[in-house]
């Protein structure tokens, strides 16, 4: 269950936050084009040197959705259903009244810790679907490092195994080295939001199923006495609403950000026949830069 008041609340703390990252990047970046590629998802796939069922020498360096961007369409879908459905304008105190434990109305009380229990779990599939999605992490990470005055990254990978060396890094050391930390000192909000959102151990405690829910408390069967990054034996459903409320908004104001860039592009394209260049930082074989116009389609909001 979602709580309107709390959302609010939460809206009104990070978009201020959001708004900054937006500045800063369309200010820092090294190149015009580069805010563009974190919208458009400018990627390298060497899969392109294997194609022979095409006439055309095609460049390995792409921009578009690709997989993990339709991976994000499916998602947004479901988690878009999700809140749509699931917003209470209730006040939590009230809430918490209802199902804090009352022996004369047990029954109901232990229907609305059931219910509970469905939505909690259901959040849980969502939490992951925001914290583990490829398209998520990178926009972020290109959004961190352009923000900071350094050139889009076309190279960027996500580790998927212990054999790749050239990988950016695991999804954790993304999320909080790459991303979060880079926060801390020009966007101290949304680096206290990212740190309050995601937990390492919640994480993978819902990934592997390692988690018990009785009543209204959560306990985690991944907890580890010498690691420090596994240290919670649980939380109560509260904290787990403050961490779902902070998920969503994060996620809200990402999709928002990204509108934003596509307007601003749009607009700009206009004003130049409806192209834009964009700068390719090529690494393999040699390094070197090229620059390329990529076209705008205003009827479709489509760049190719």
């Amino acid at each position: 269950m979602l709580f309107q008041e709390i959302l609010n609340e939460k809206y009104r703390l990070l978009k201020p936050q959001f708004d900054k990252l937006y500045k800063t990047a369309f200010a820092n970046q090294t190149h015009p084009g580069d805010l563009l590629l974190v919208h458009q998802n400018g990627f390298y796939n060497p899969e392109v040197f294997g194609w022979n069922n095409i006439p055309e020498k095609l460049s390995p360096y792409m921009m578009g959705p690709d997989m993990e961007g339709h991976s994000e369409n499916t998602h947004h879908s479901f988690i878009g259903h999700y809140v749509t459905n699931n917003i209470s304008n209730q006040n939590m105190n009230e809430y918490l009244g209802e199902v804090s434990f009352n022996s004369d109305r047990l029954t109901e009380v232990r229907r609305l810790e059931a219910l509970e229990s469905i939505s909690v779990q259901t959040e849980m599939l969502i939490y992951l679907k925001i914290w583990e999605a490829d398209a998520f992490i990178k926009t972020f990470y290109e959004l961190a490092l352009v923000s900071n005055g350094q050139a889009y990254n076309w190279h960027f990978k996500i580790k998927e195994s212990n054999r790749d060396k050239t990988a950016t890094g695991n999804r954790d050391e993304i999320i909080r080295k790459l991303i979060r930390d880079q926060f801390e000192h020009k966007l101290p909000v949304l680096y206290n939001s990212f740190k309050s959102a995601f937990k390492t151990q919640i994480r993978n405690a819902i990934a592997h199923s390692q988690y018990i829910i009785n009543g209204r408390h959560i306990t985690l069967n991944n907890y580890v006495k010498d690691d420090m990054s596994a240290q919670l034996r649980g939380i109560p459903f509260n904290q787990w609403i403050d961490i779902f409320h902070e998920t969503i908004i994060i996620y809200s104001l990402y999709n928002e950000l990204l509108t934003r860039i596509l307007n601003e592009y749009a607009h700009l394209s206009a004003q130049n026949g409806n192209a834009f260049e964009i700068r390719i930082n090529i690494e393999l074989p040699e390094k070197k830069t090229v620059y390329r116009k990529v076209e705008y389609d205003s009827d479709y909001k489509y760049w190719r």
